[in-house]
C-alpha cells in the first residue's frame, strides 16, 4: 500500500524476480485510487487495470517507509507480454552532454537472458517499460503522476 497523498493510496503487487536485472523485484501498479479509510480485498485490487510495470526494491521501500506490505496473494498474472527496454546512451561521463534521443535501445523480457537489439523504438517497443532498477521515490511519482521524472534518460 502507497500513501498518494494524505487522503489517497495505491497499490503494487510484486509479481517477479528479474535475474537480468540485478534479481530485482518486478512490481505491477494498479491505476485505482482508494480512499484512505477504504481496505479493498486483495482480490479486488489484483482484478484492476495495470498502470506499470516496474523494478524496485520492494524490502527497501517497506524499511524506509515509501510503503507497507497489505497481504499476499499468489496470482500474478501473465508475464510474458511485460517488456522492458534500456540504452547505454543515458549513461555519460562528467561534463558530456545528455544524449536526448537515443537510437541504440535492446528490449528484454522477465528471466530471459536474451536482450535484443533492436536501434531505434518502433511498434511495440515504444510502449516496453525502462528496464531500469528503480528507487522507491520513483516508484511514488510515476503511481502519482504517471510518468517518471527521469532528466537524464533518453527518449526515442
Amino acid at each position: 500500500m502507497v500513501k498518494i497523498d494524505d487522503t489517497k493510496k495505491k497499490y503494487f503487487q510484486s509479481i517477479a524476480i528479474d535475474s537480468t536485472q540485478l534479481r530485482s523485484s518486478v512490481i505491477r501498479a494498479f491505476k485505482k485510487e482508494y480512499n484512505e479509510k477504504e481496505n479493498p480485498a486483495l482480490t479486488e485490487i489484483i482484478k484492476d487495470e495495470v498502470q506499470f510495470y516496474a523494478h524496485c526494491s520492494t524490502k527497501l521501500g517497506v524499511k524506509l517507509g515509501f510503503w507497507e506490505k497489505f497481504g499476499n496473494i499468489n496470482e500474478v498474472g501473465k508475464l510474458d507480454h511485460i517488456v522492458f527496454r534500456g540504452t547505454p546512451d543515458y549513461a555519460r561521463k562528467l561534463g558530456e552532454e545528455p544524449v536526448k534521443i537515443s537510437h541504440n535501445w535492446y528490449v528484454w523480457k522477465i528471466n530471459d537472458d536474451k536482450f535484443t537489439k533492436v536501434g531505434e523504438l518502433k511498434g511495440i517497443y515504444q510502449k516496453a517499460e525502462i528496464g531500469l532498477v528503480f528507487a522507491p521515490n520513483d516508484i511514488i511519482d510515476r503511481m502519482r503522476t504517471g510518468e517518471y521524472d527521469l532528466k537524464f534518460y533518453p527518449g526515442y
